[in-house]
């Protein structure tokens, strides 16, 4: 992806070289969400994770314990967050006007280490990139990109991280839209099994609008980054995760897509351009 000397995002908070330390009570309640979560492509959009990280965020302090200068490497890496993060904004205040959806507020982005505390409760490392809608923000440890890469099988590269990002985007427009809350209604009302089938939507519908962005994205694209994306998202399909895993795949405890799903629904998203094709509730409920 092209991005160095372009505009770059104001809303990045770094984090990062903010060492800290915390105080776990017994009854392995972070040790569960690690487990959850490190299965879970993107964390899993806040709304959902809230209720477990809340009940960690009551048995652990994080402290902030010494602050160190970041690497030149890291500081590379912030930039280029900066910058994906500022396409986003671009595109989708523009995508906002033309549907006339009203003003696209633009979320933040909060570049971490080892753990955070959110309006969602604390997390650790562990869970990966996720977005918290009770203050609208990304937050992101790049650390889980290594992991992607080493322990999921993804080809790794730039426009995989980039992915990833307008996937966390995504749950942030289905925030604003009202989708979110829709979604957590019907769930309410819902069995497991019908549930987990809203969070399959949800996410692939998170990917769909991935798509769209890298759509409108097209001229800073270079050669091989739609294949790094759709390796990022056939390693993190629920199938893939749970056979490496597991060593078998349960369908119905499914919450983010098989891998084809996933791929598929970014693809329909990058080929069209157009957000108002990413229907997942019908195709996935039907």
């Amino acid at each position: 992806m092209k991005w160095q000397g372009r505009r770059k995002s104001g809303n990045l908070e770094d984090r990062r070289g903010m060492g800290s330390k915390g105080k776990i009570a017994a009854g392995g309640g972070l040790v569960a969400v690690v487990v959850i979560l490190l299965q879970l492509f993107g964390g899993e959009t806040g709304k959902q994770i809230a209720p477990i990280i809340e009940q960690v965020g009551n048995s652990q302090t994080v402290q902030q314990v010494e602050q160190r200068e970041l690497t030149q490497e890291e500081q590379l890496m912030g930039d280029f967050m900066a910058t994906v993060l500022a396409d986003t904004e671009d595109i989708w205040t523009q995508l906002f006007r033309e549907h006339n959806l009203g003003e696209y507020k633009e979320p933040k982005m909060v570049l971490f280490s080892d753990a955070v505390n959110t309006a969602c409760g604390s997390a650790s490392s562990a869970s990966g990139p996720f977005y918290c809608p009770g203050d609208q923000k990304v937050y992101m440890d790049l650390v889980f990109f290594n992991e992607l890469k080493s322990r999921f099988g993804a080809k790794g590269g730039d426009f995989a991280i980039a992915y990833v990002t307008a996937h966390e985007i995504g749950h942030h427009i289905q925030t604003i839209l009202g989708t979110s809350n829709k979604v957590r209604q019907l769930q309410s009302q819902s069995n497991k099994a019908k549930a987990n089938r809203l969070s399959v939507a949800q996410e692939l519908q998170a990917d769909f609008y991935a798509g769209v962005w890298a759509h409108h994205n097209r001229k800073y694209l270079q050669e091989g980054d739609i294949e790094e994306a759709l390796s990022a998202a056939n390693a993190v399909g629920d199938d893939a995760i749970q056979k490496r895993t597991r060593g078998t795949v349960s369908p119905d405890s499914f919450t983010h897509g098989t891998s084809e799903q996933r791929m598929e629904w970014f693809m329909k998203g990058f080929k069209t351009g157009d957000m108002r094709q990413g229907d997942t509730f019908s195709a996935i409920l039907n």
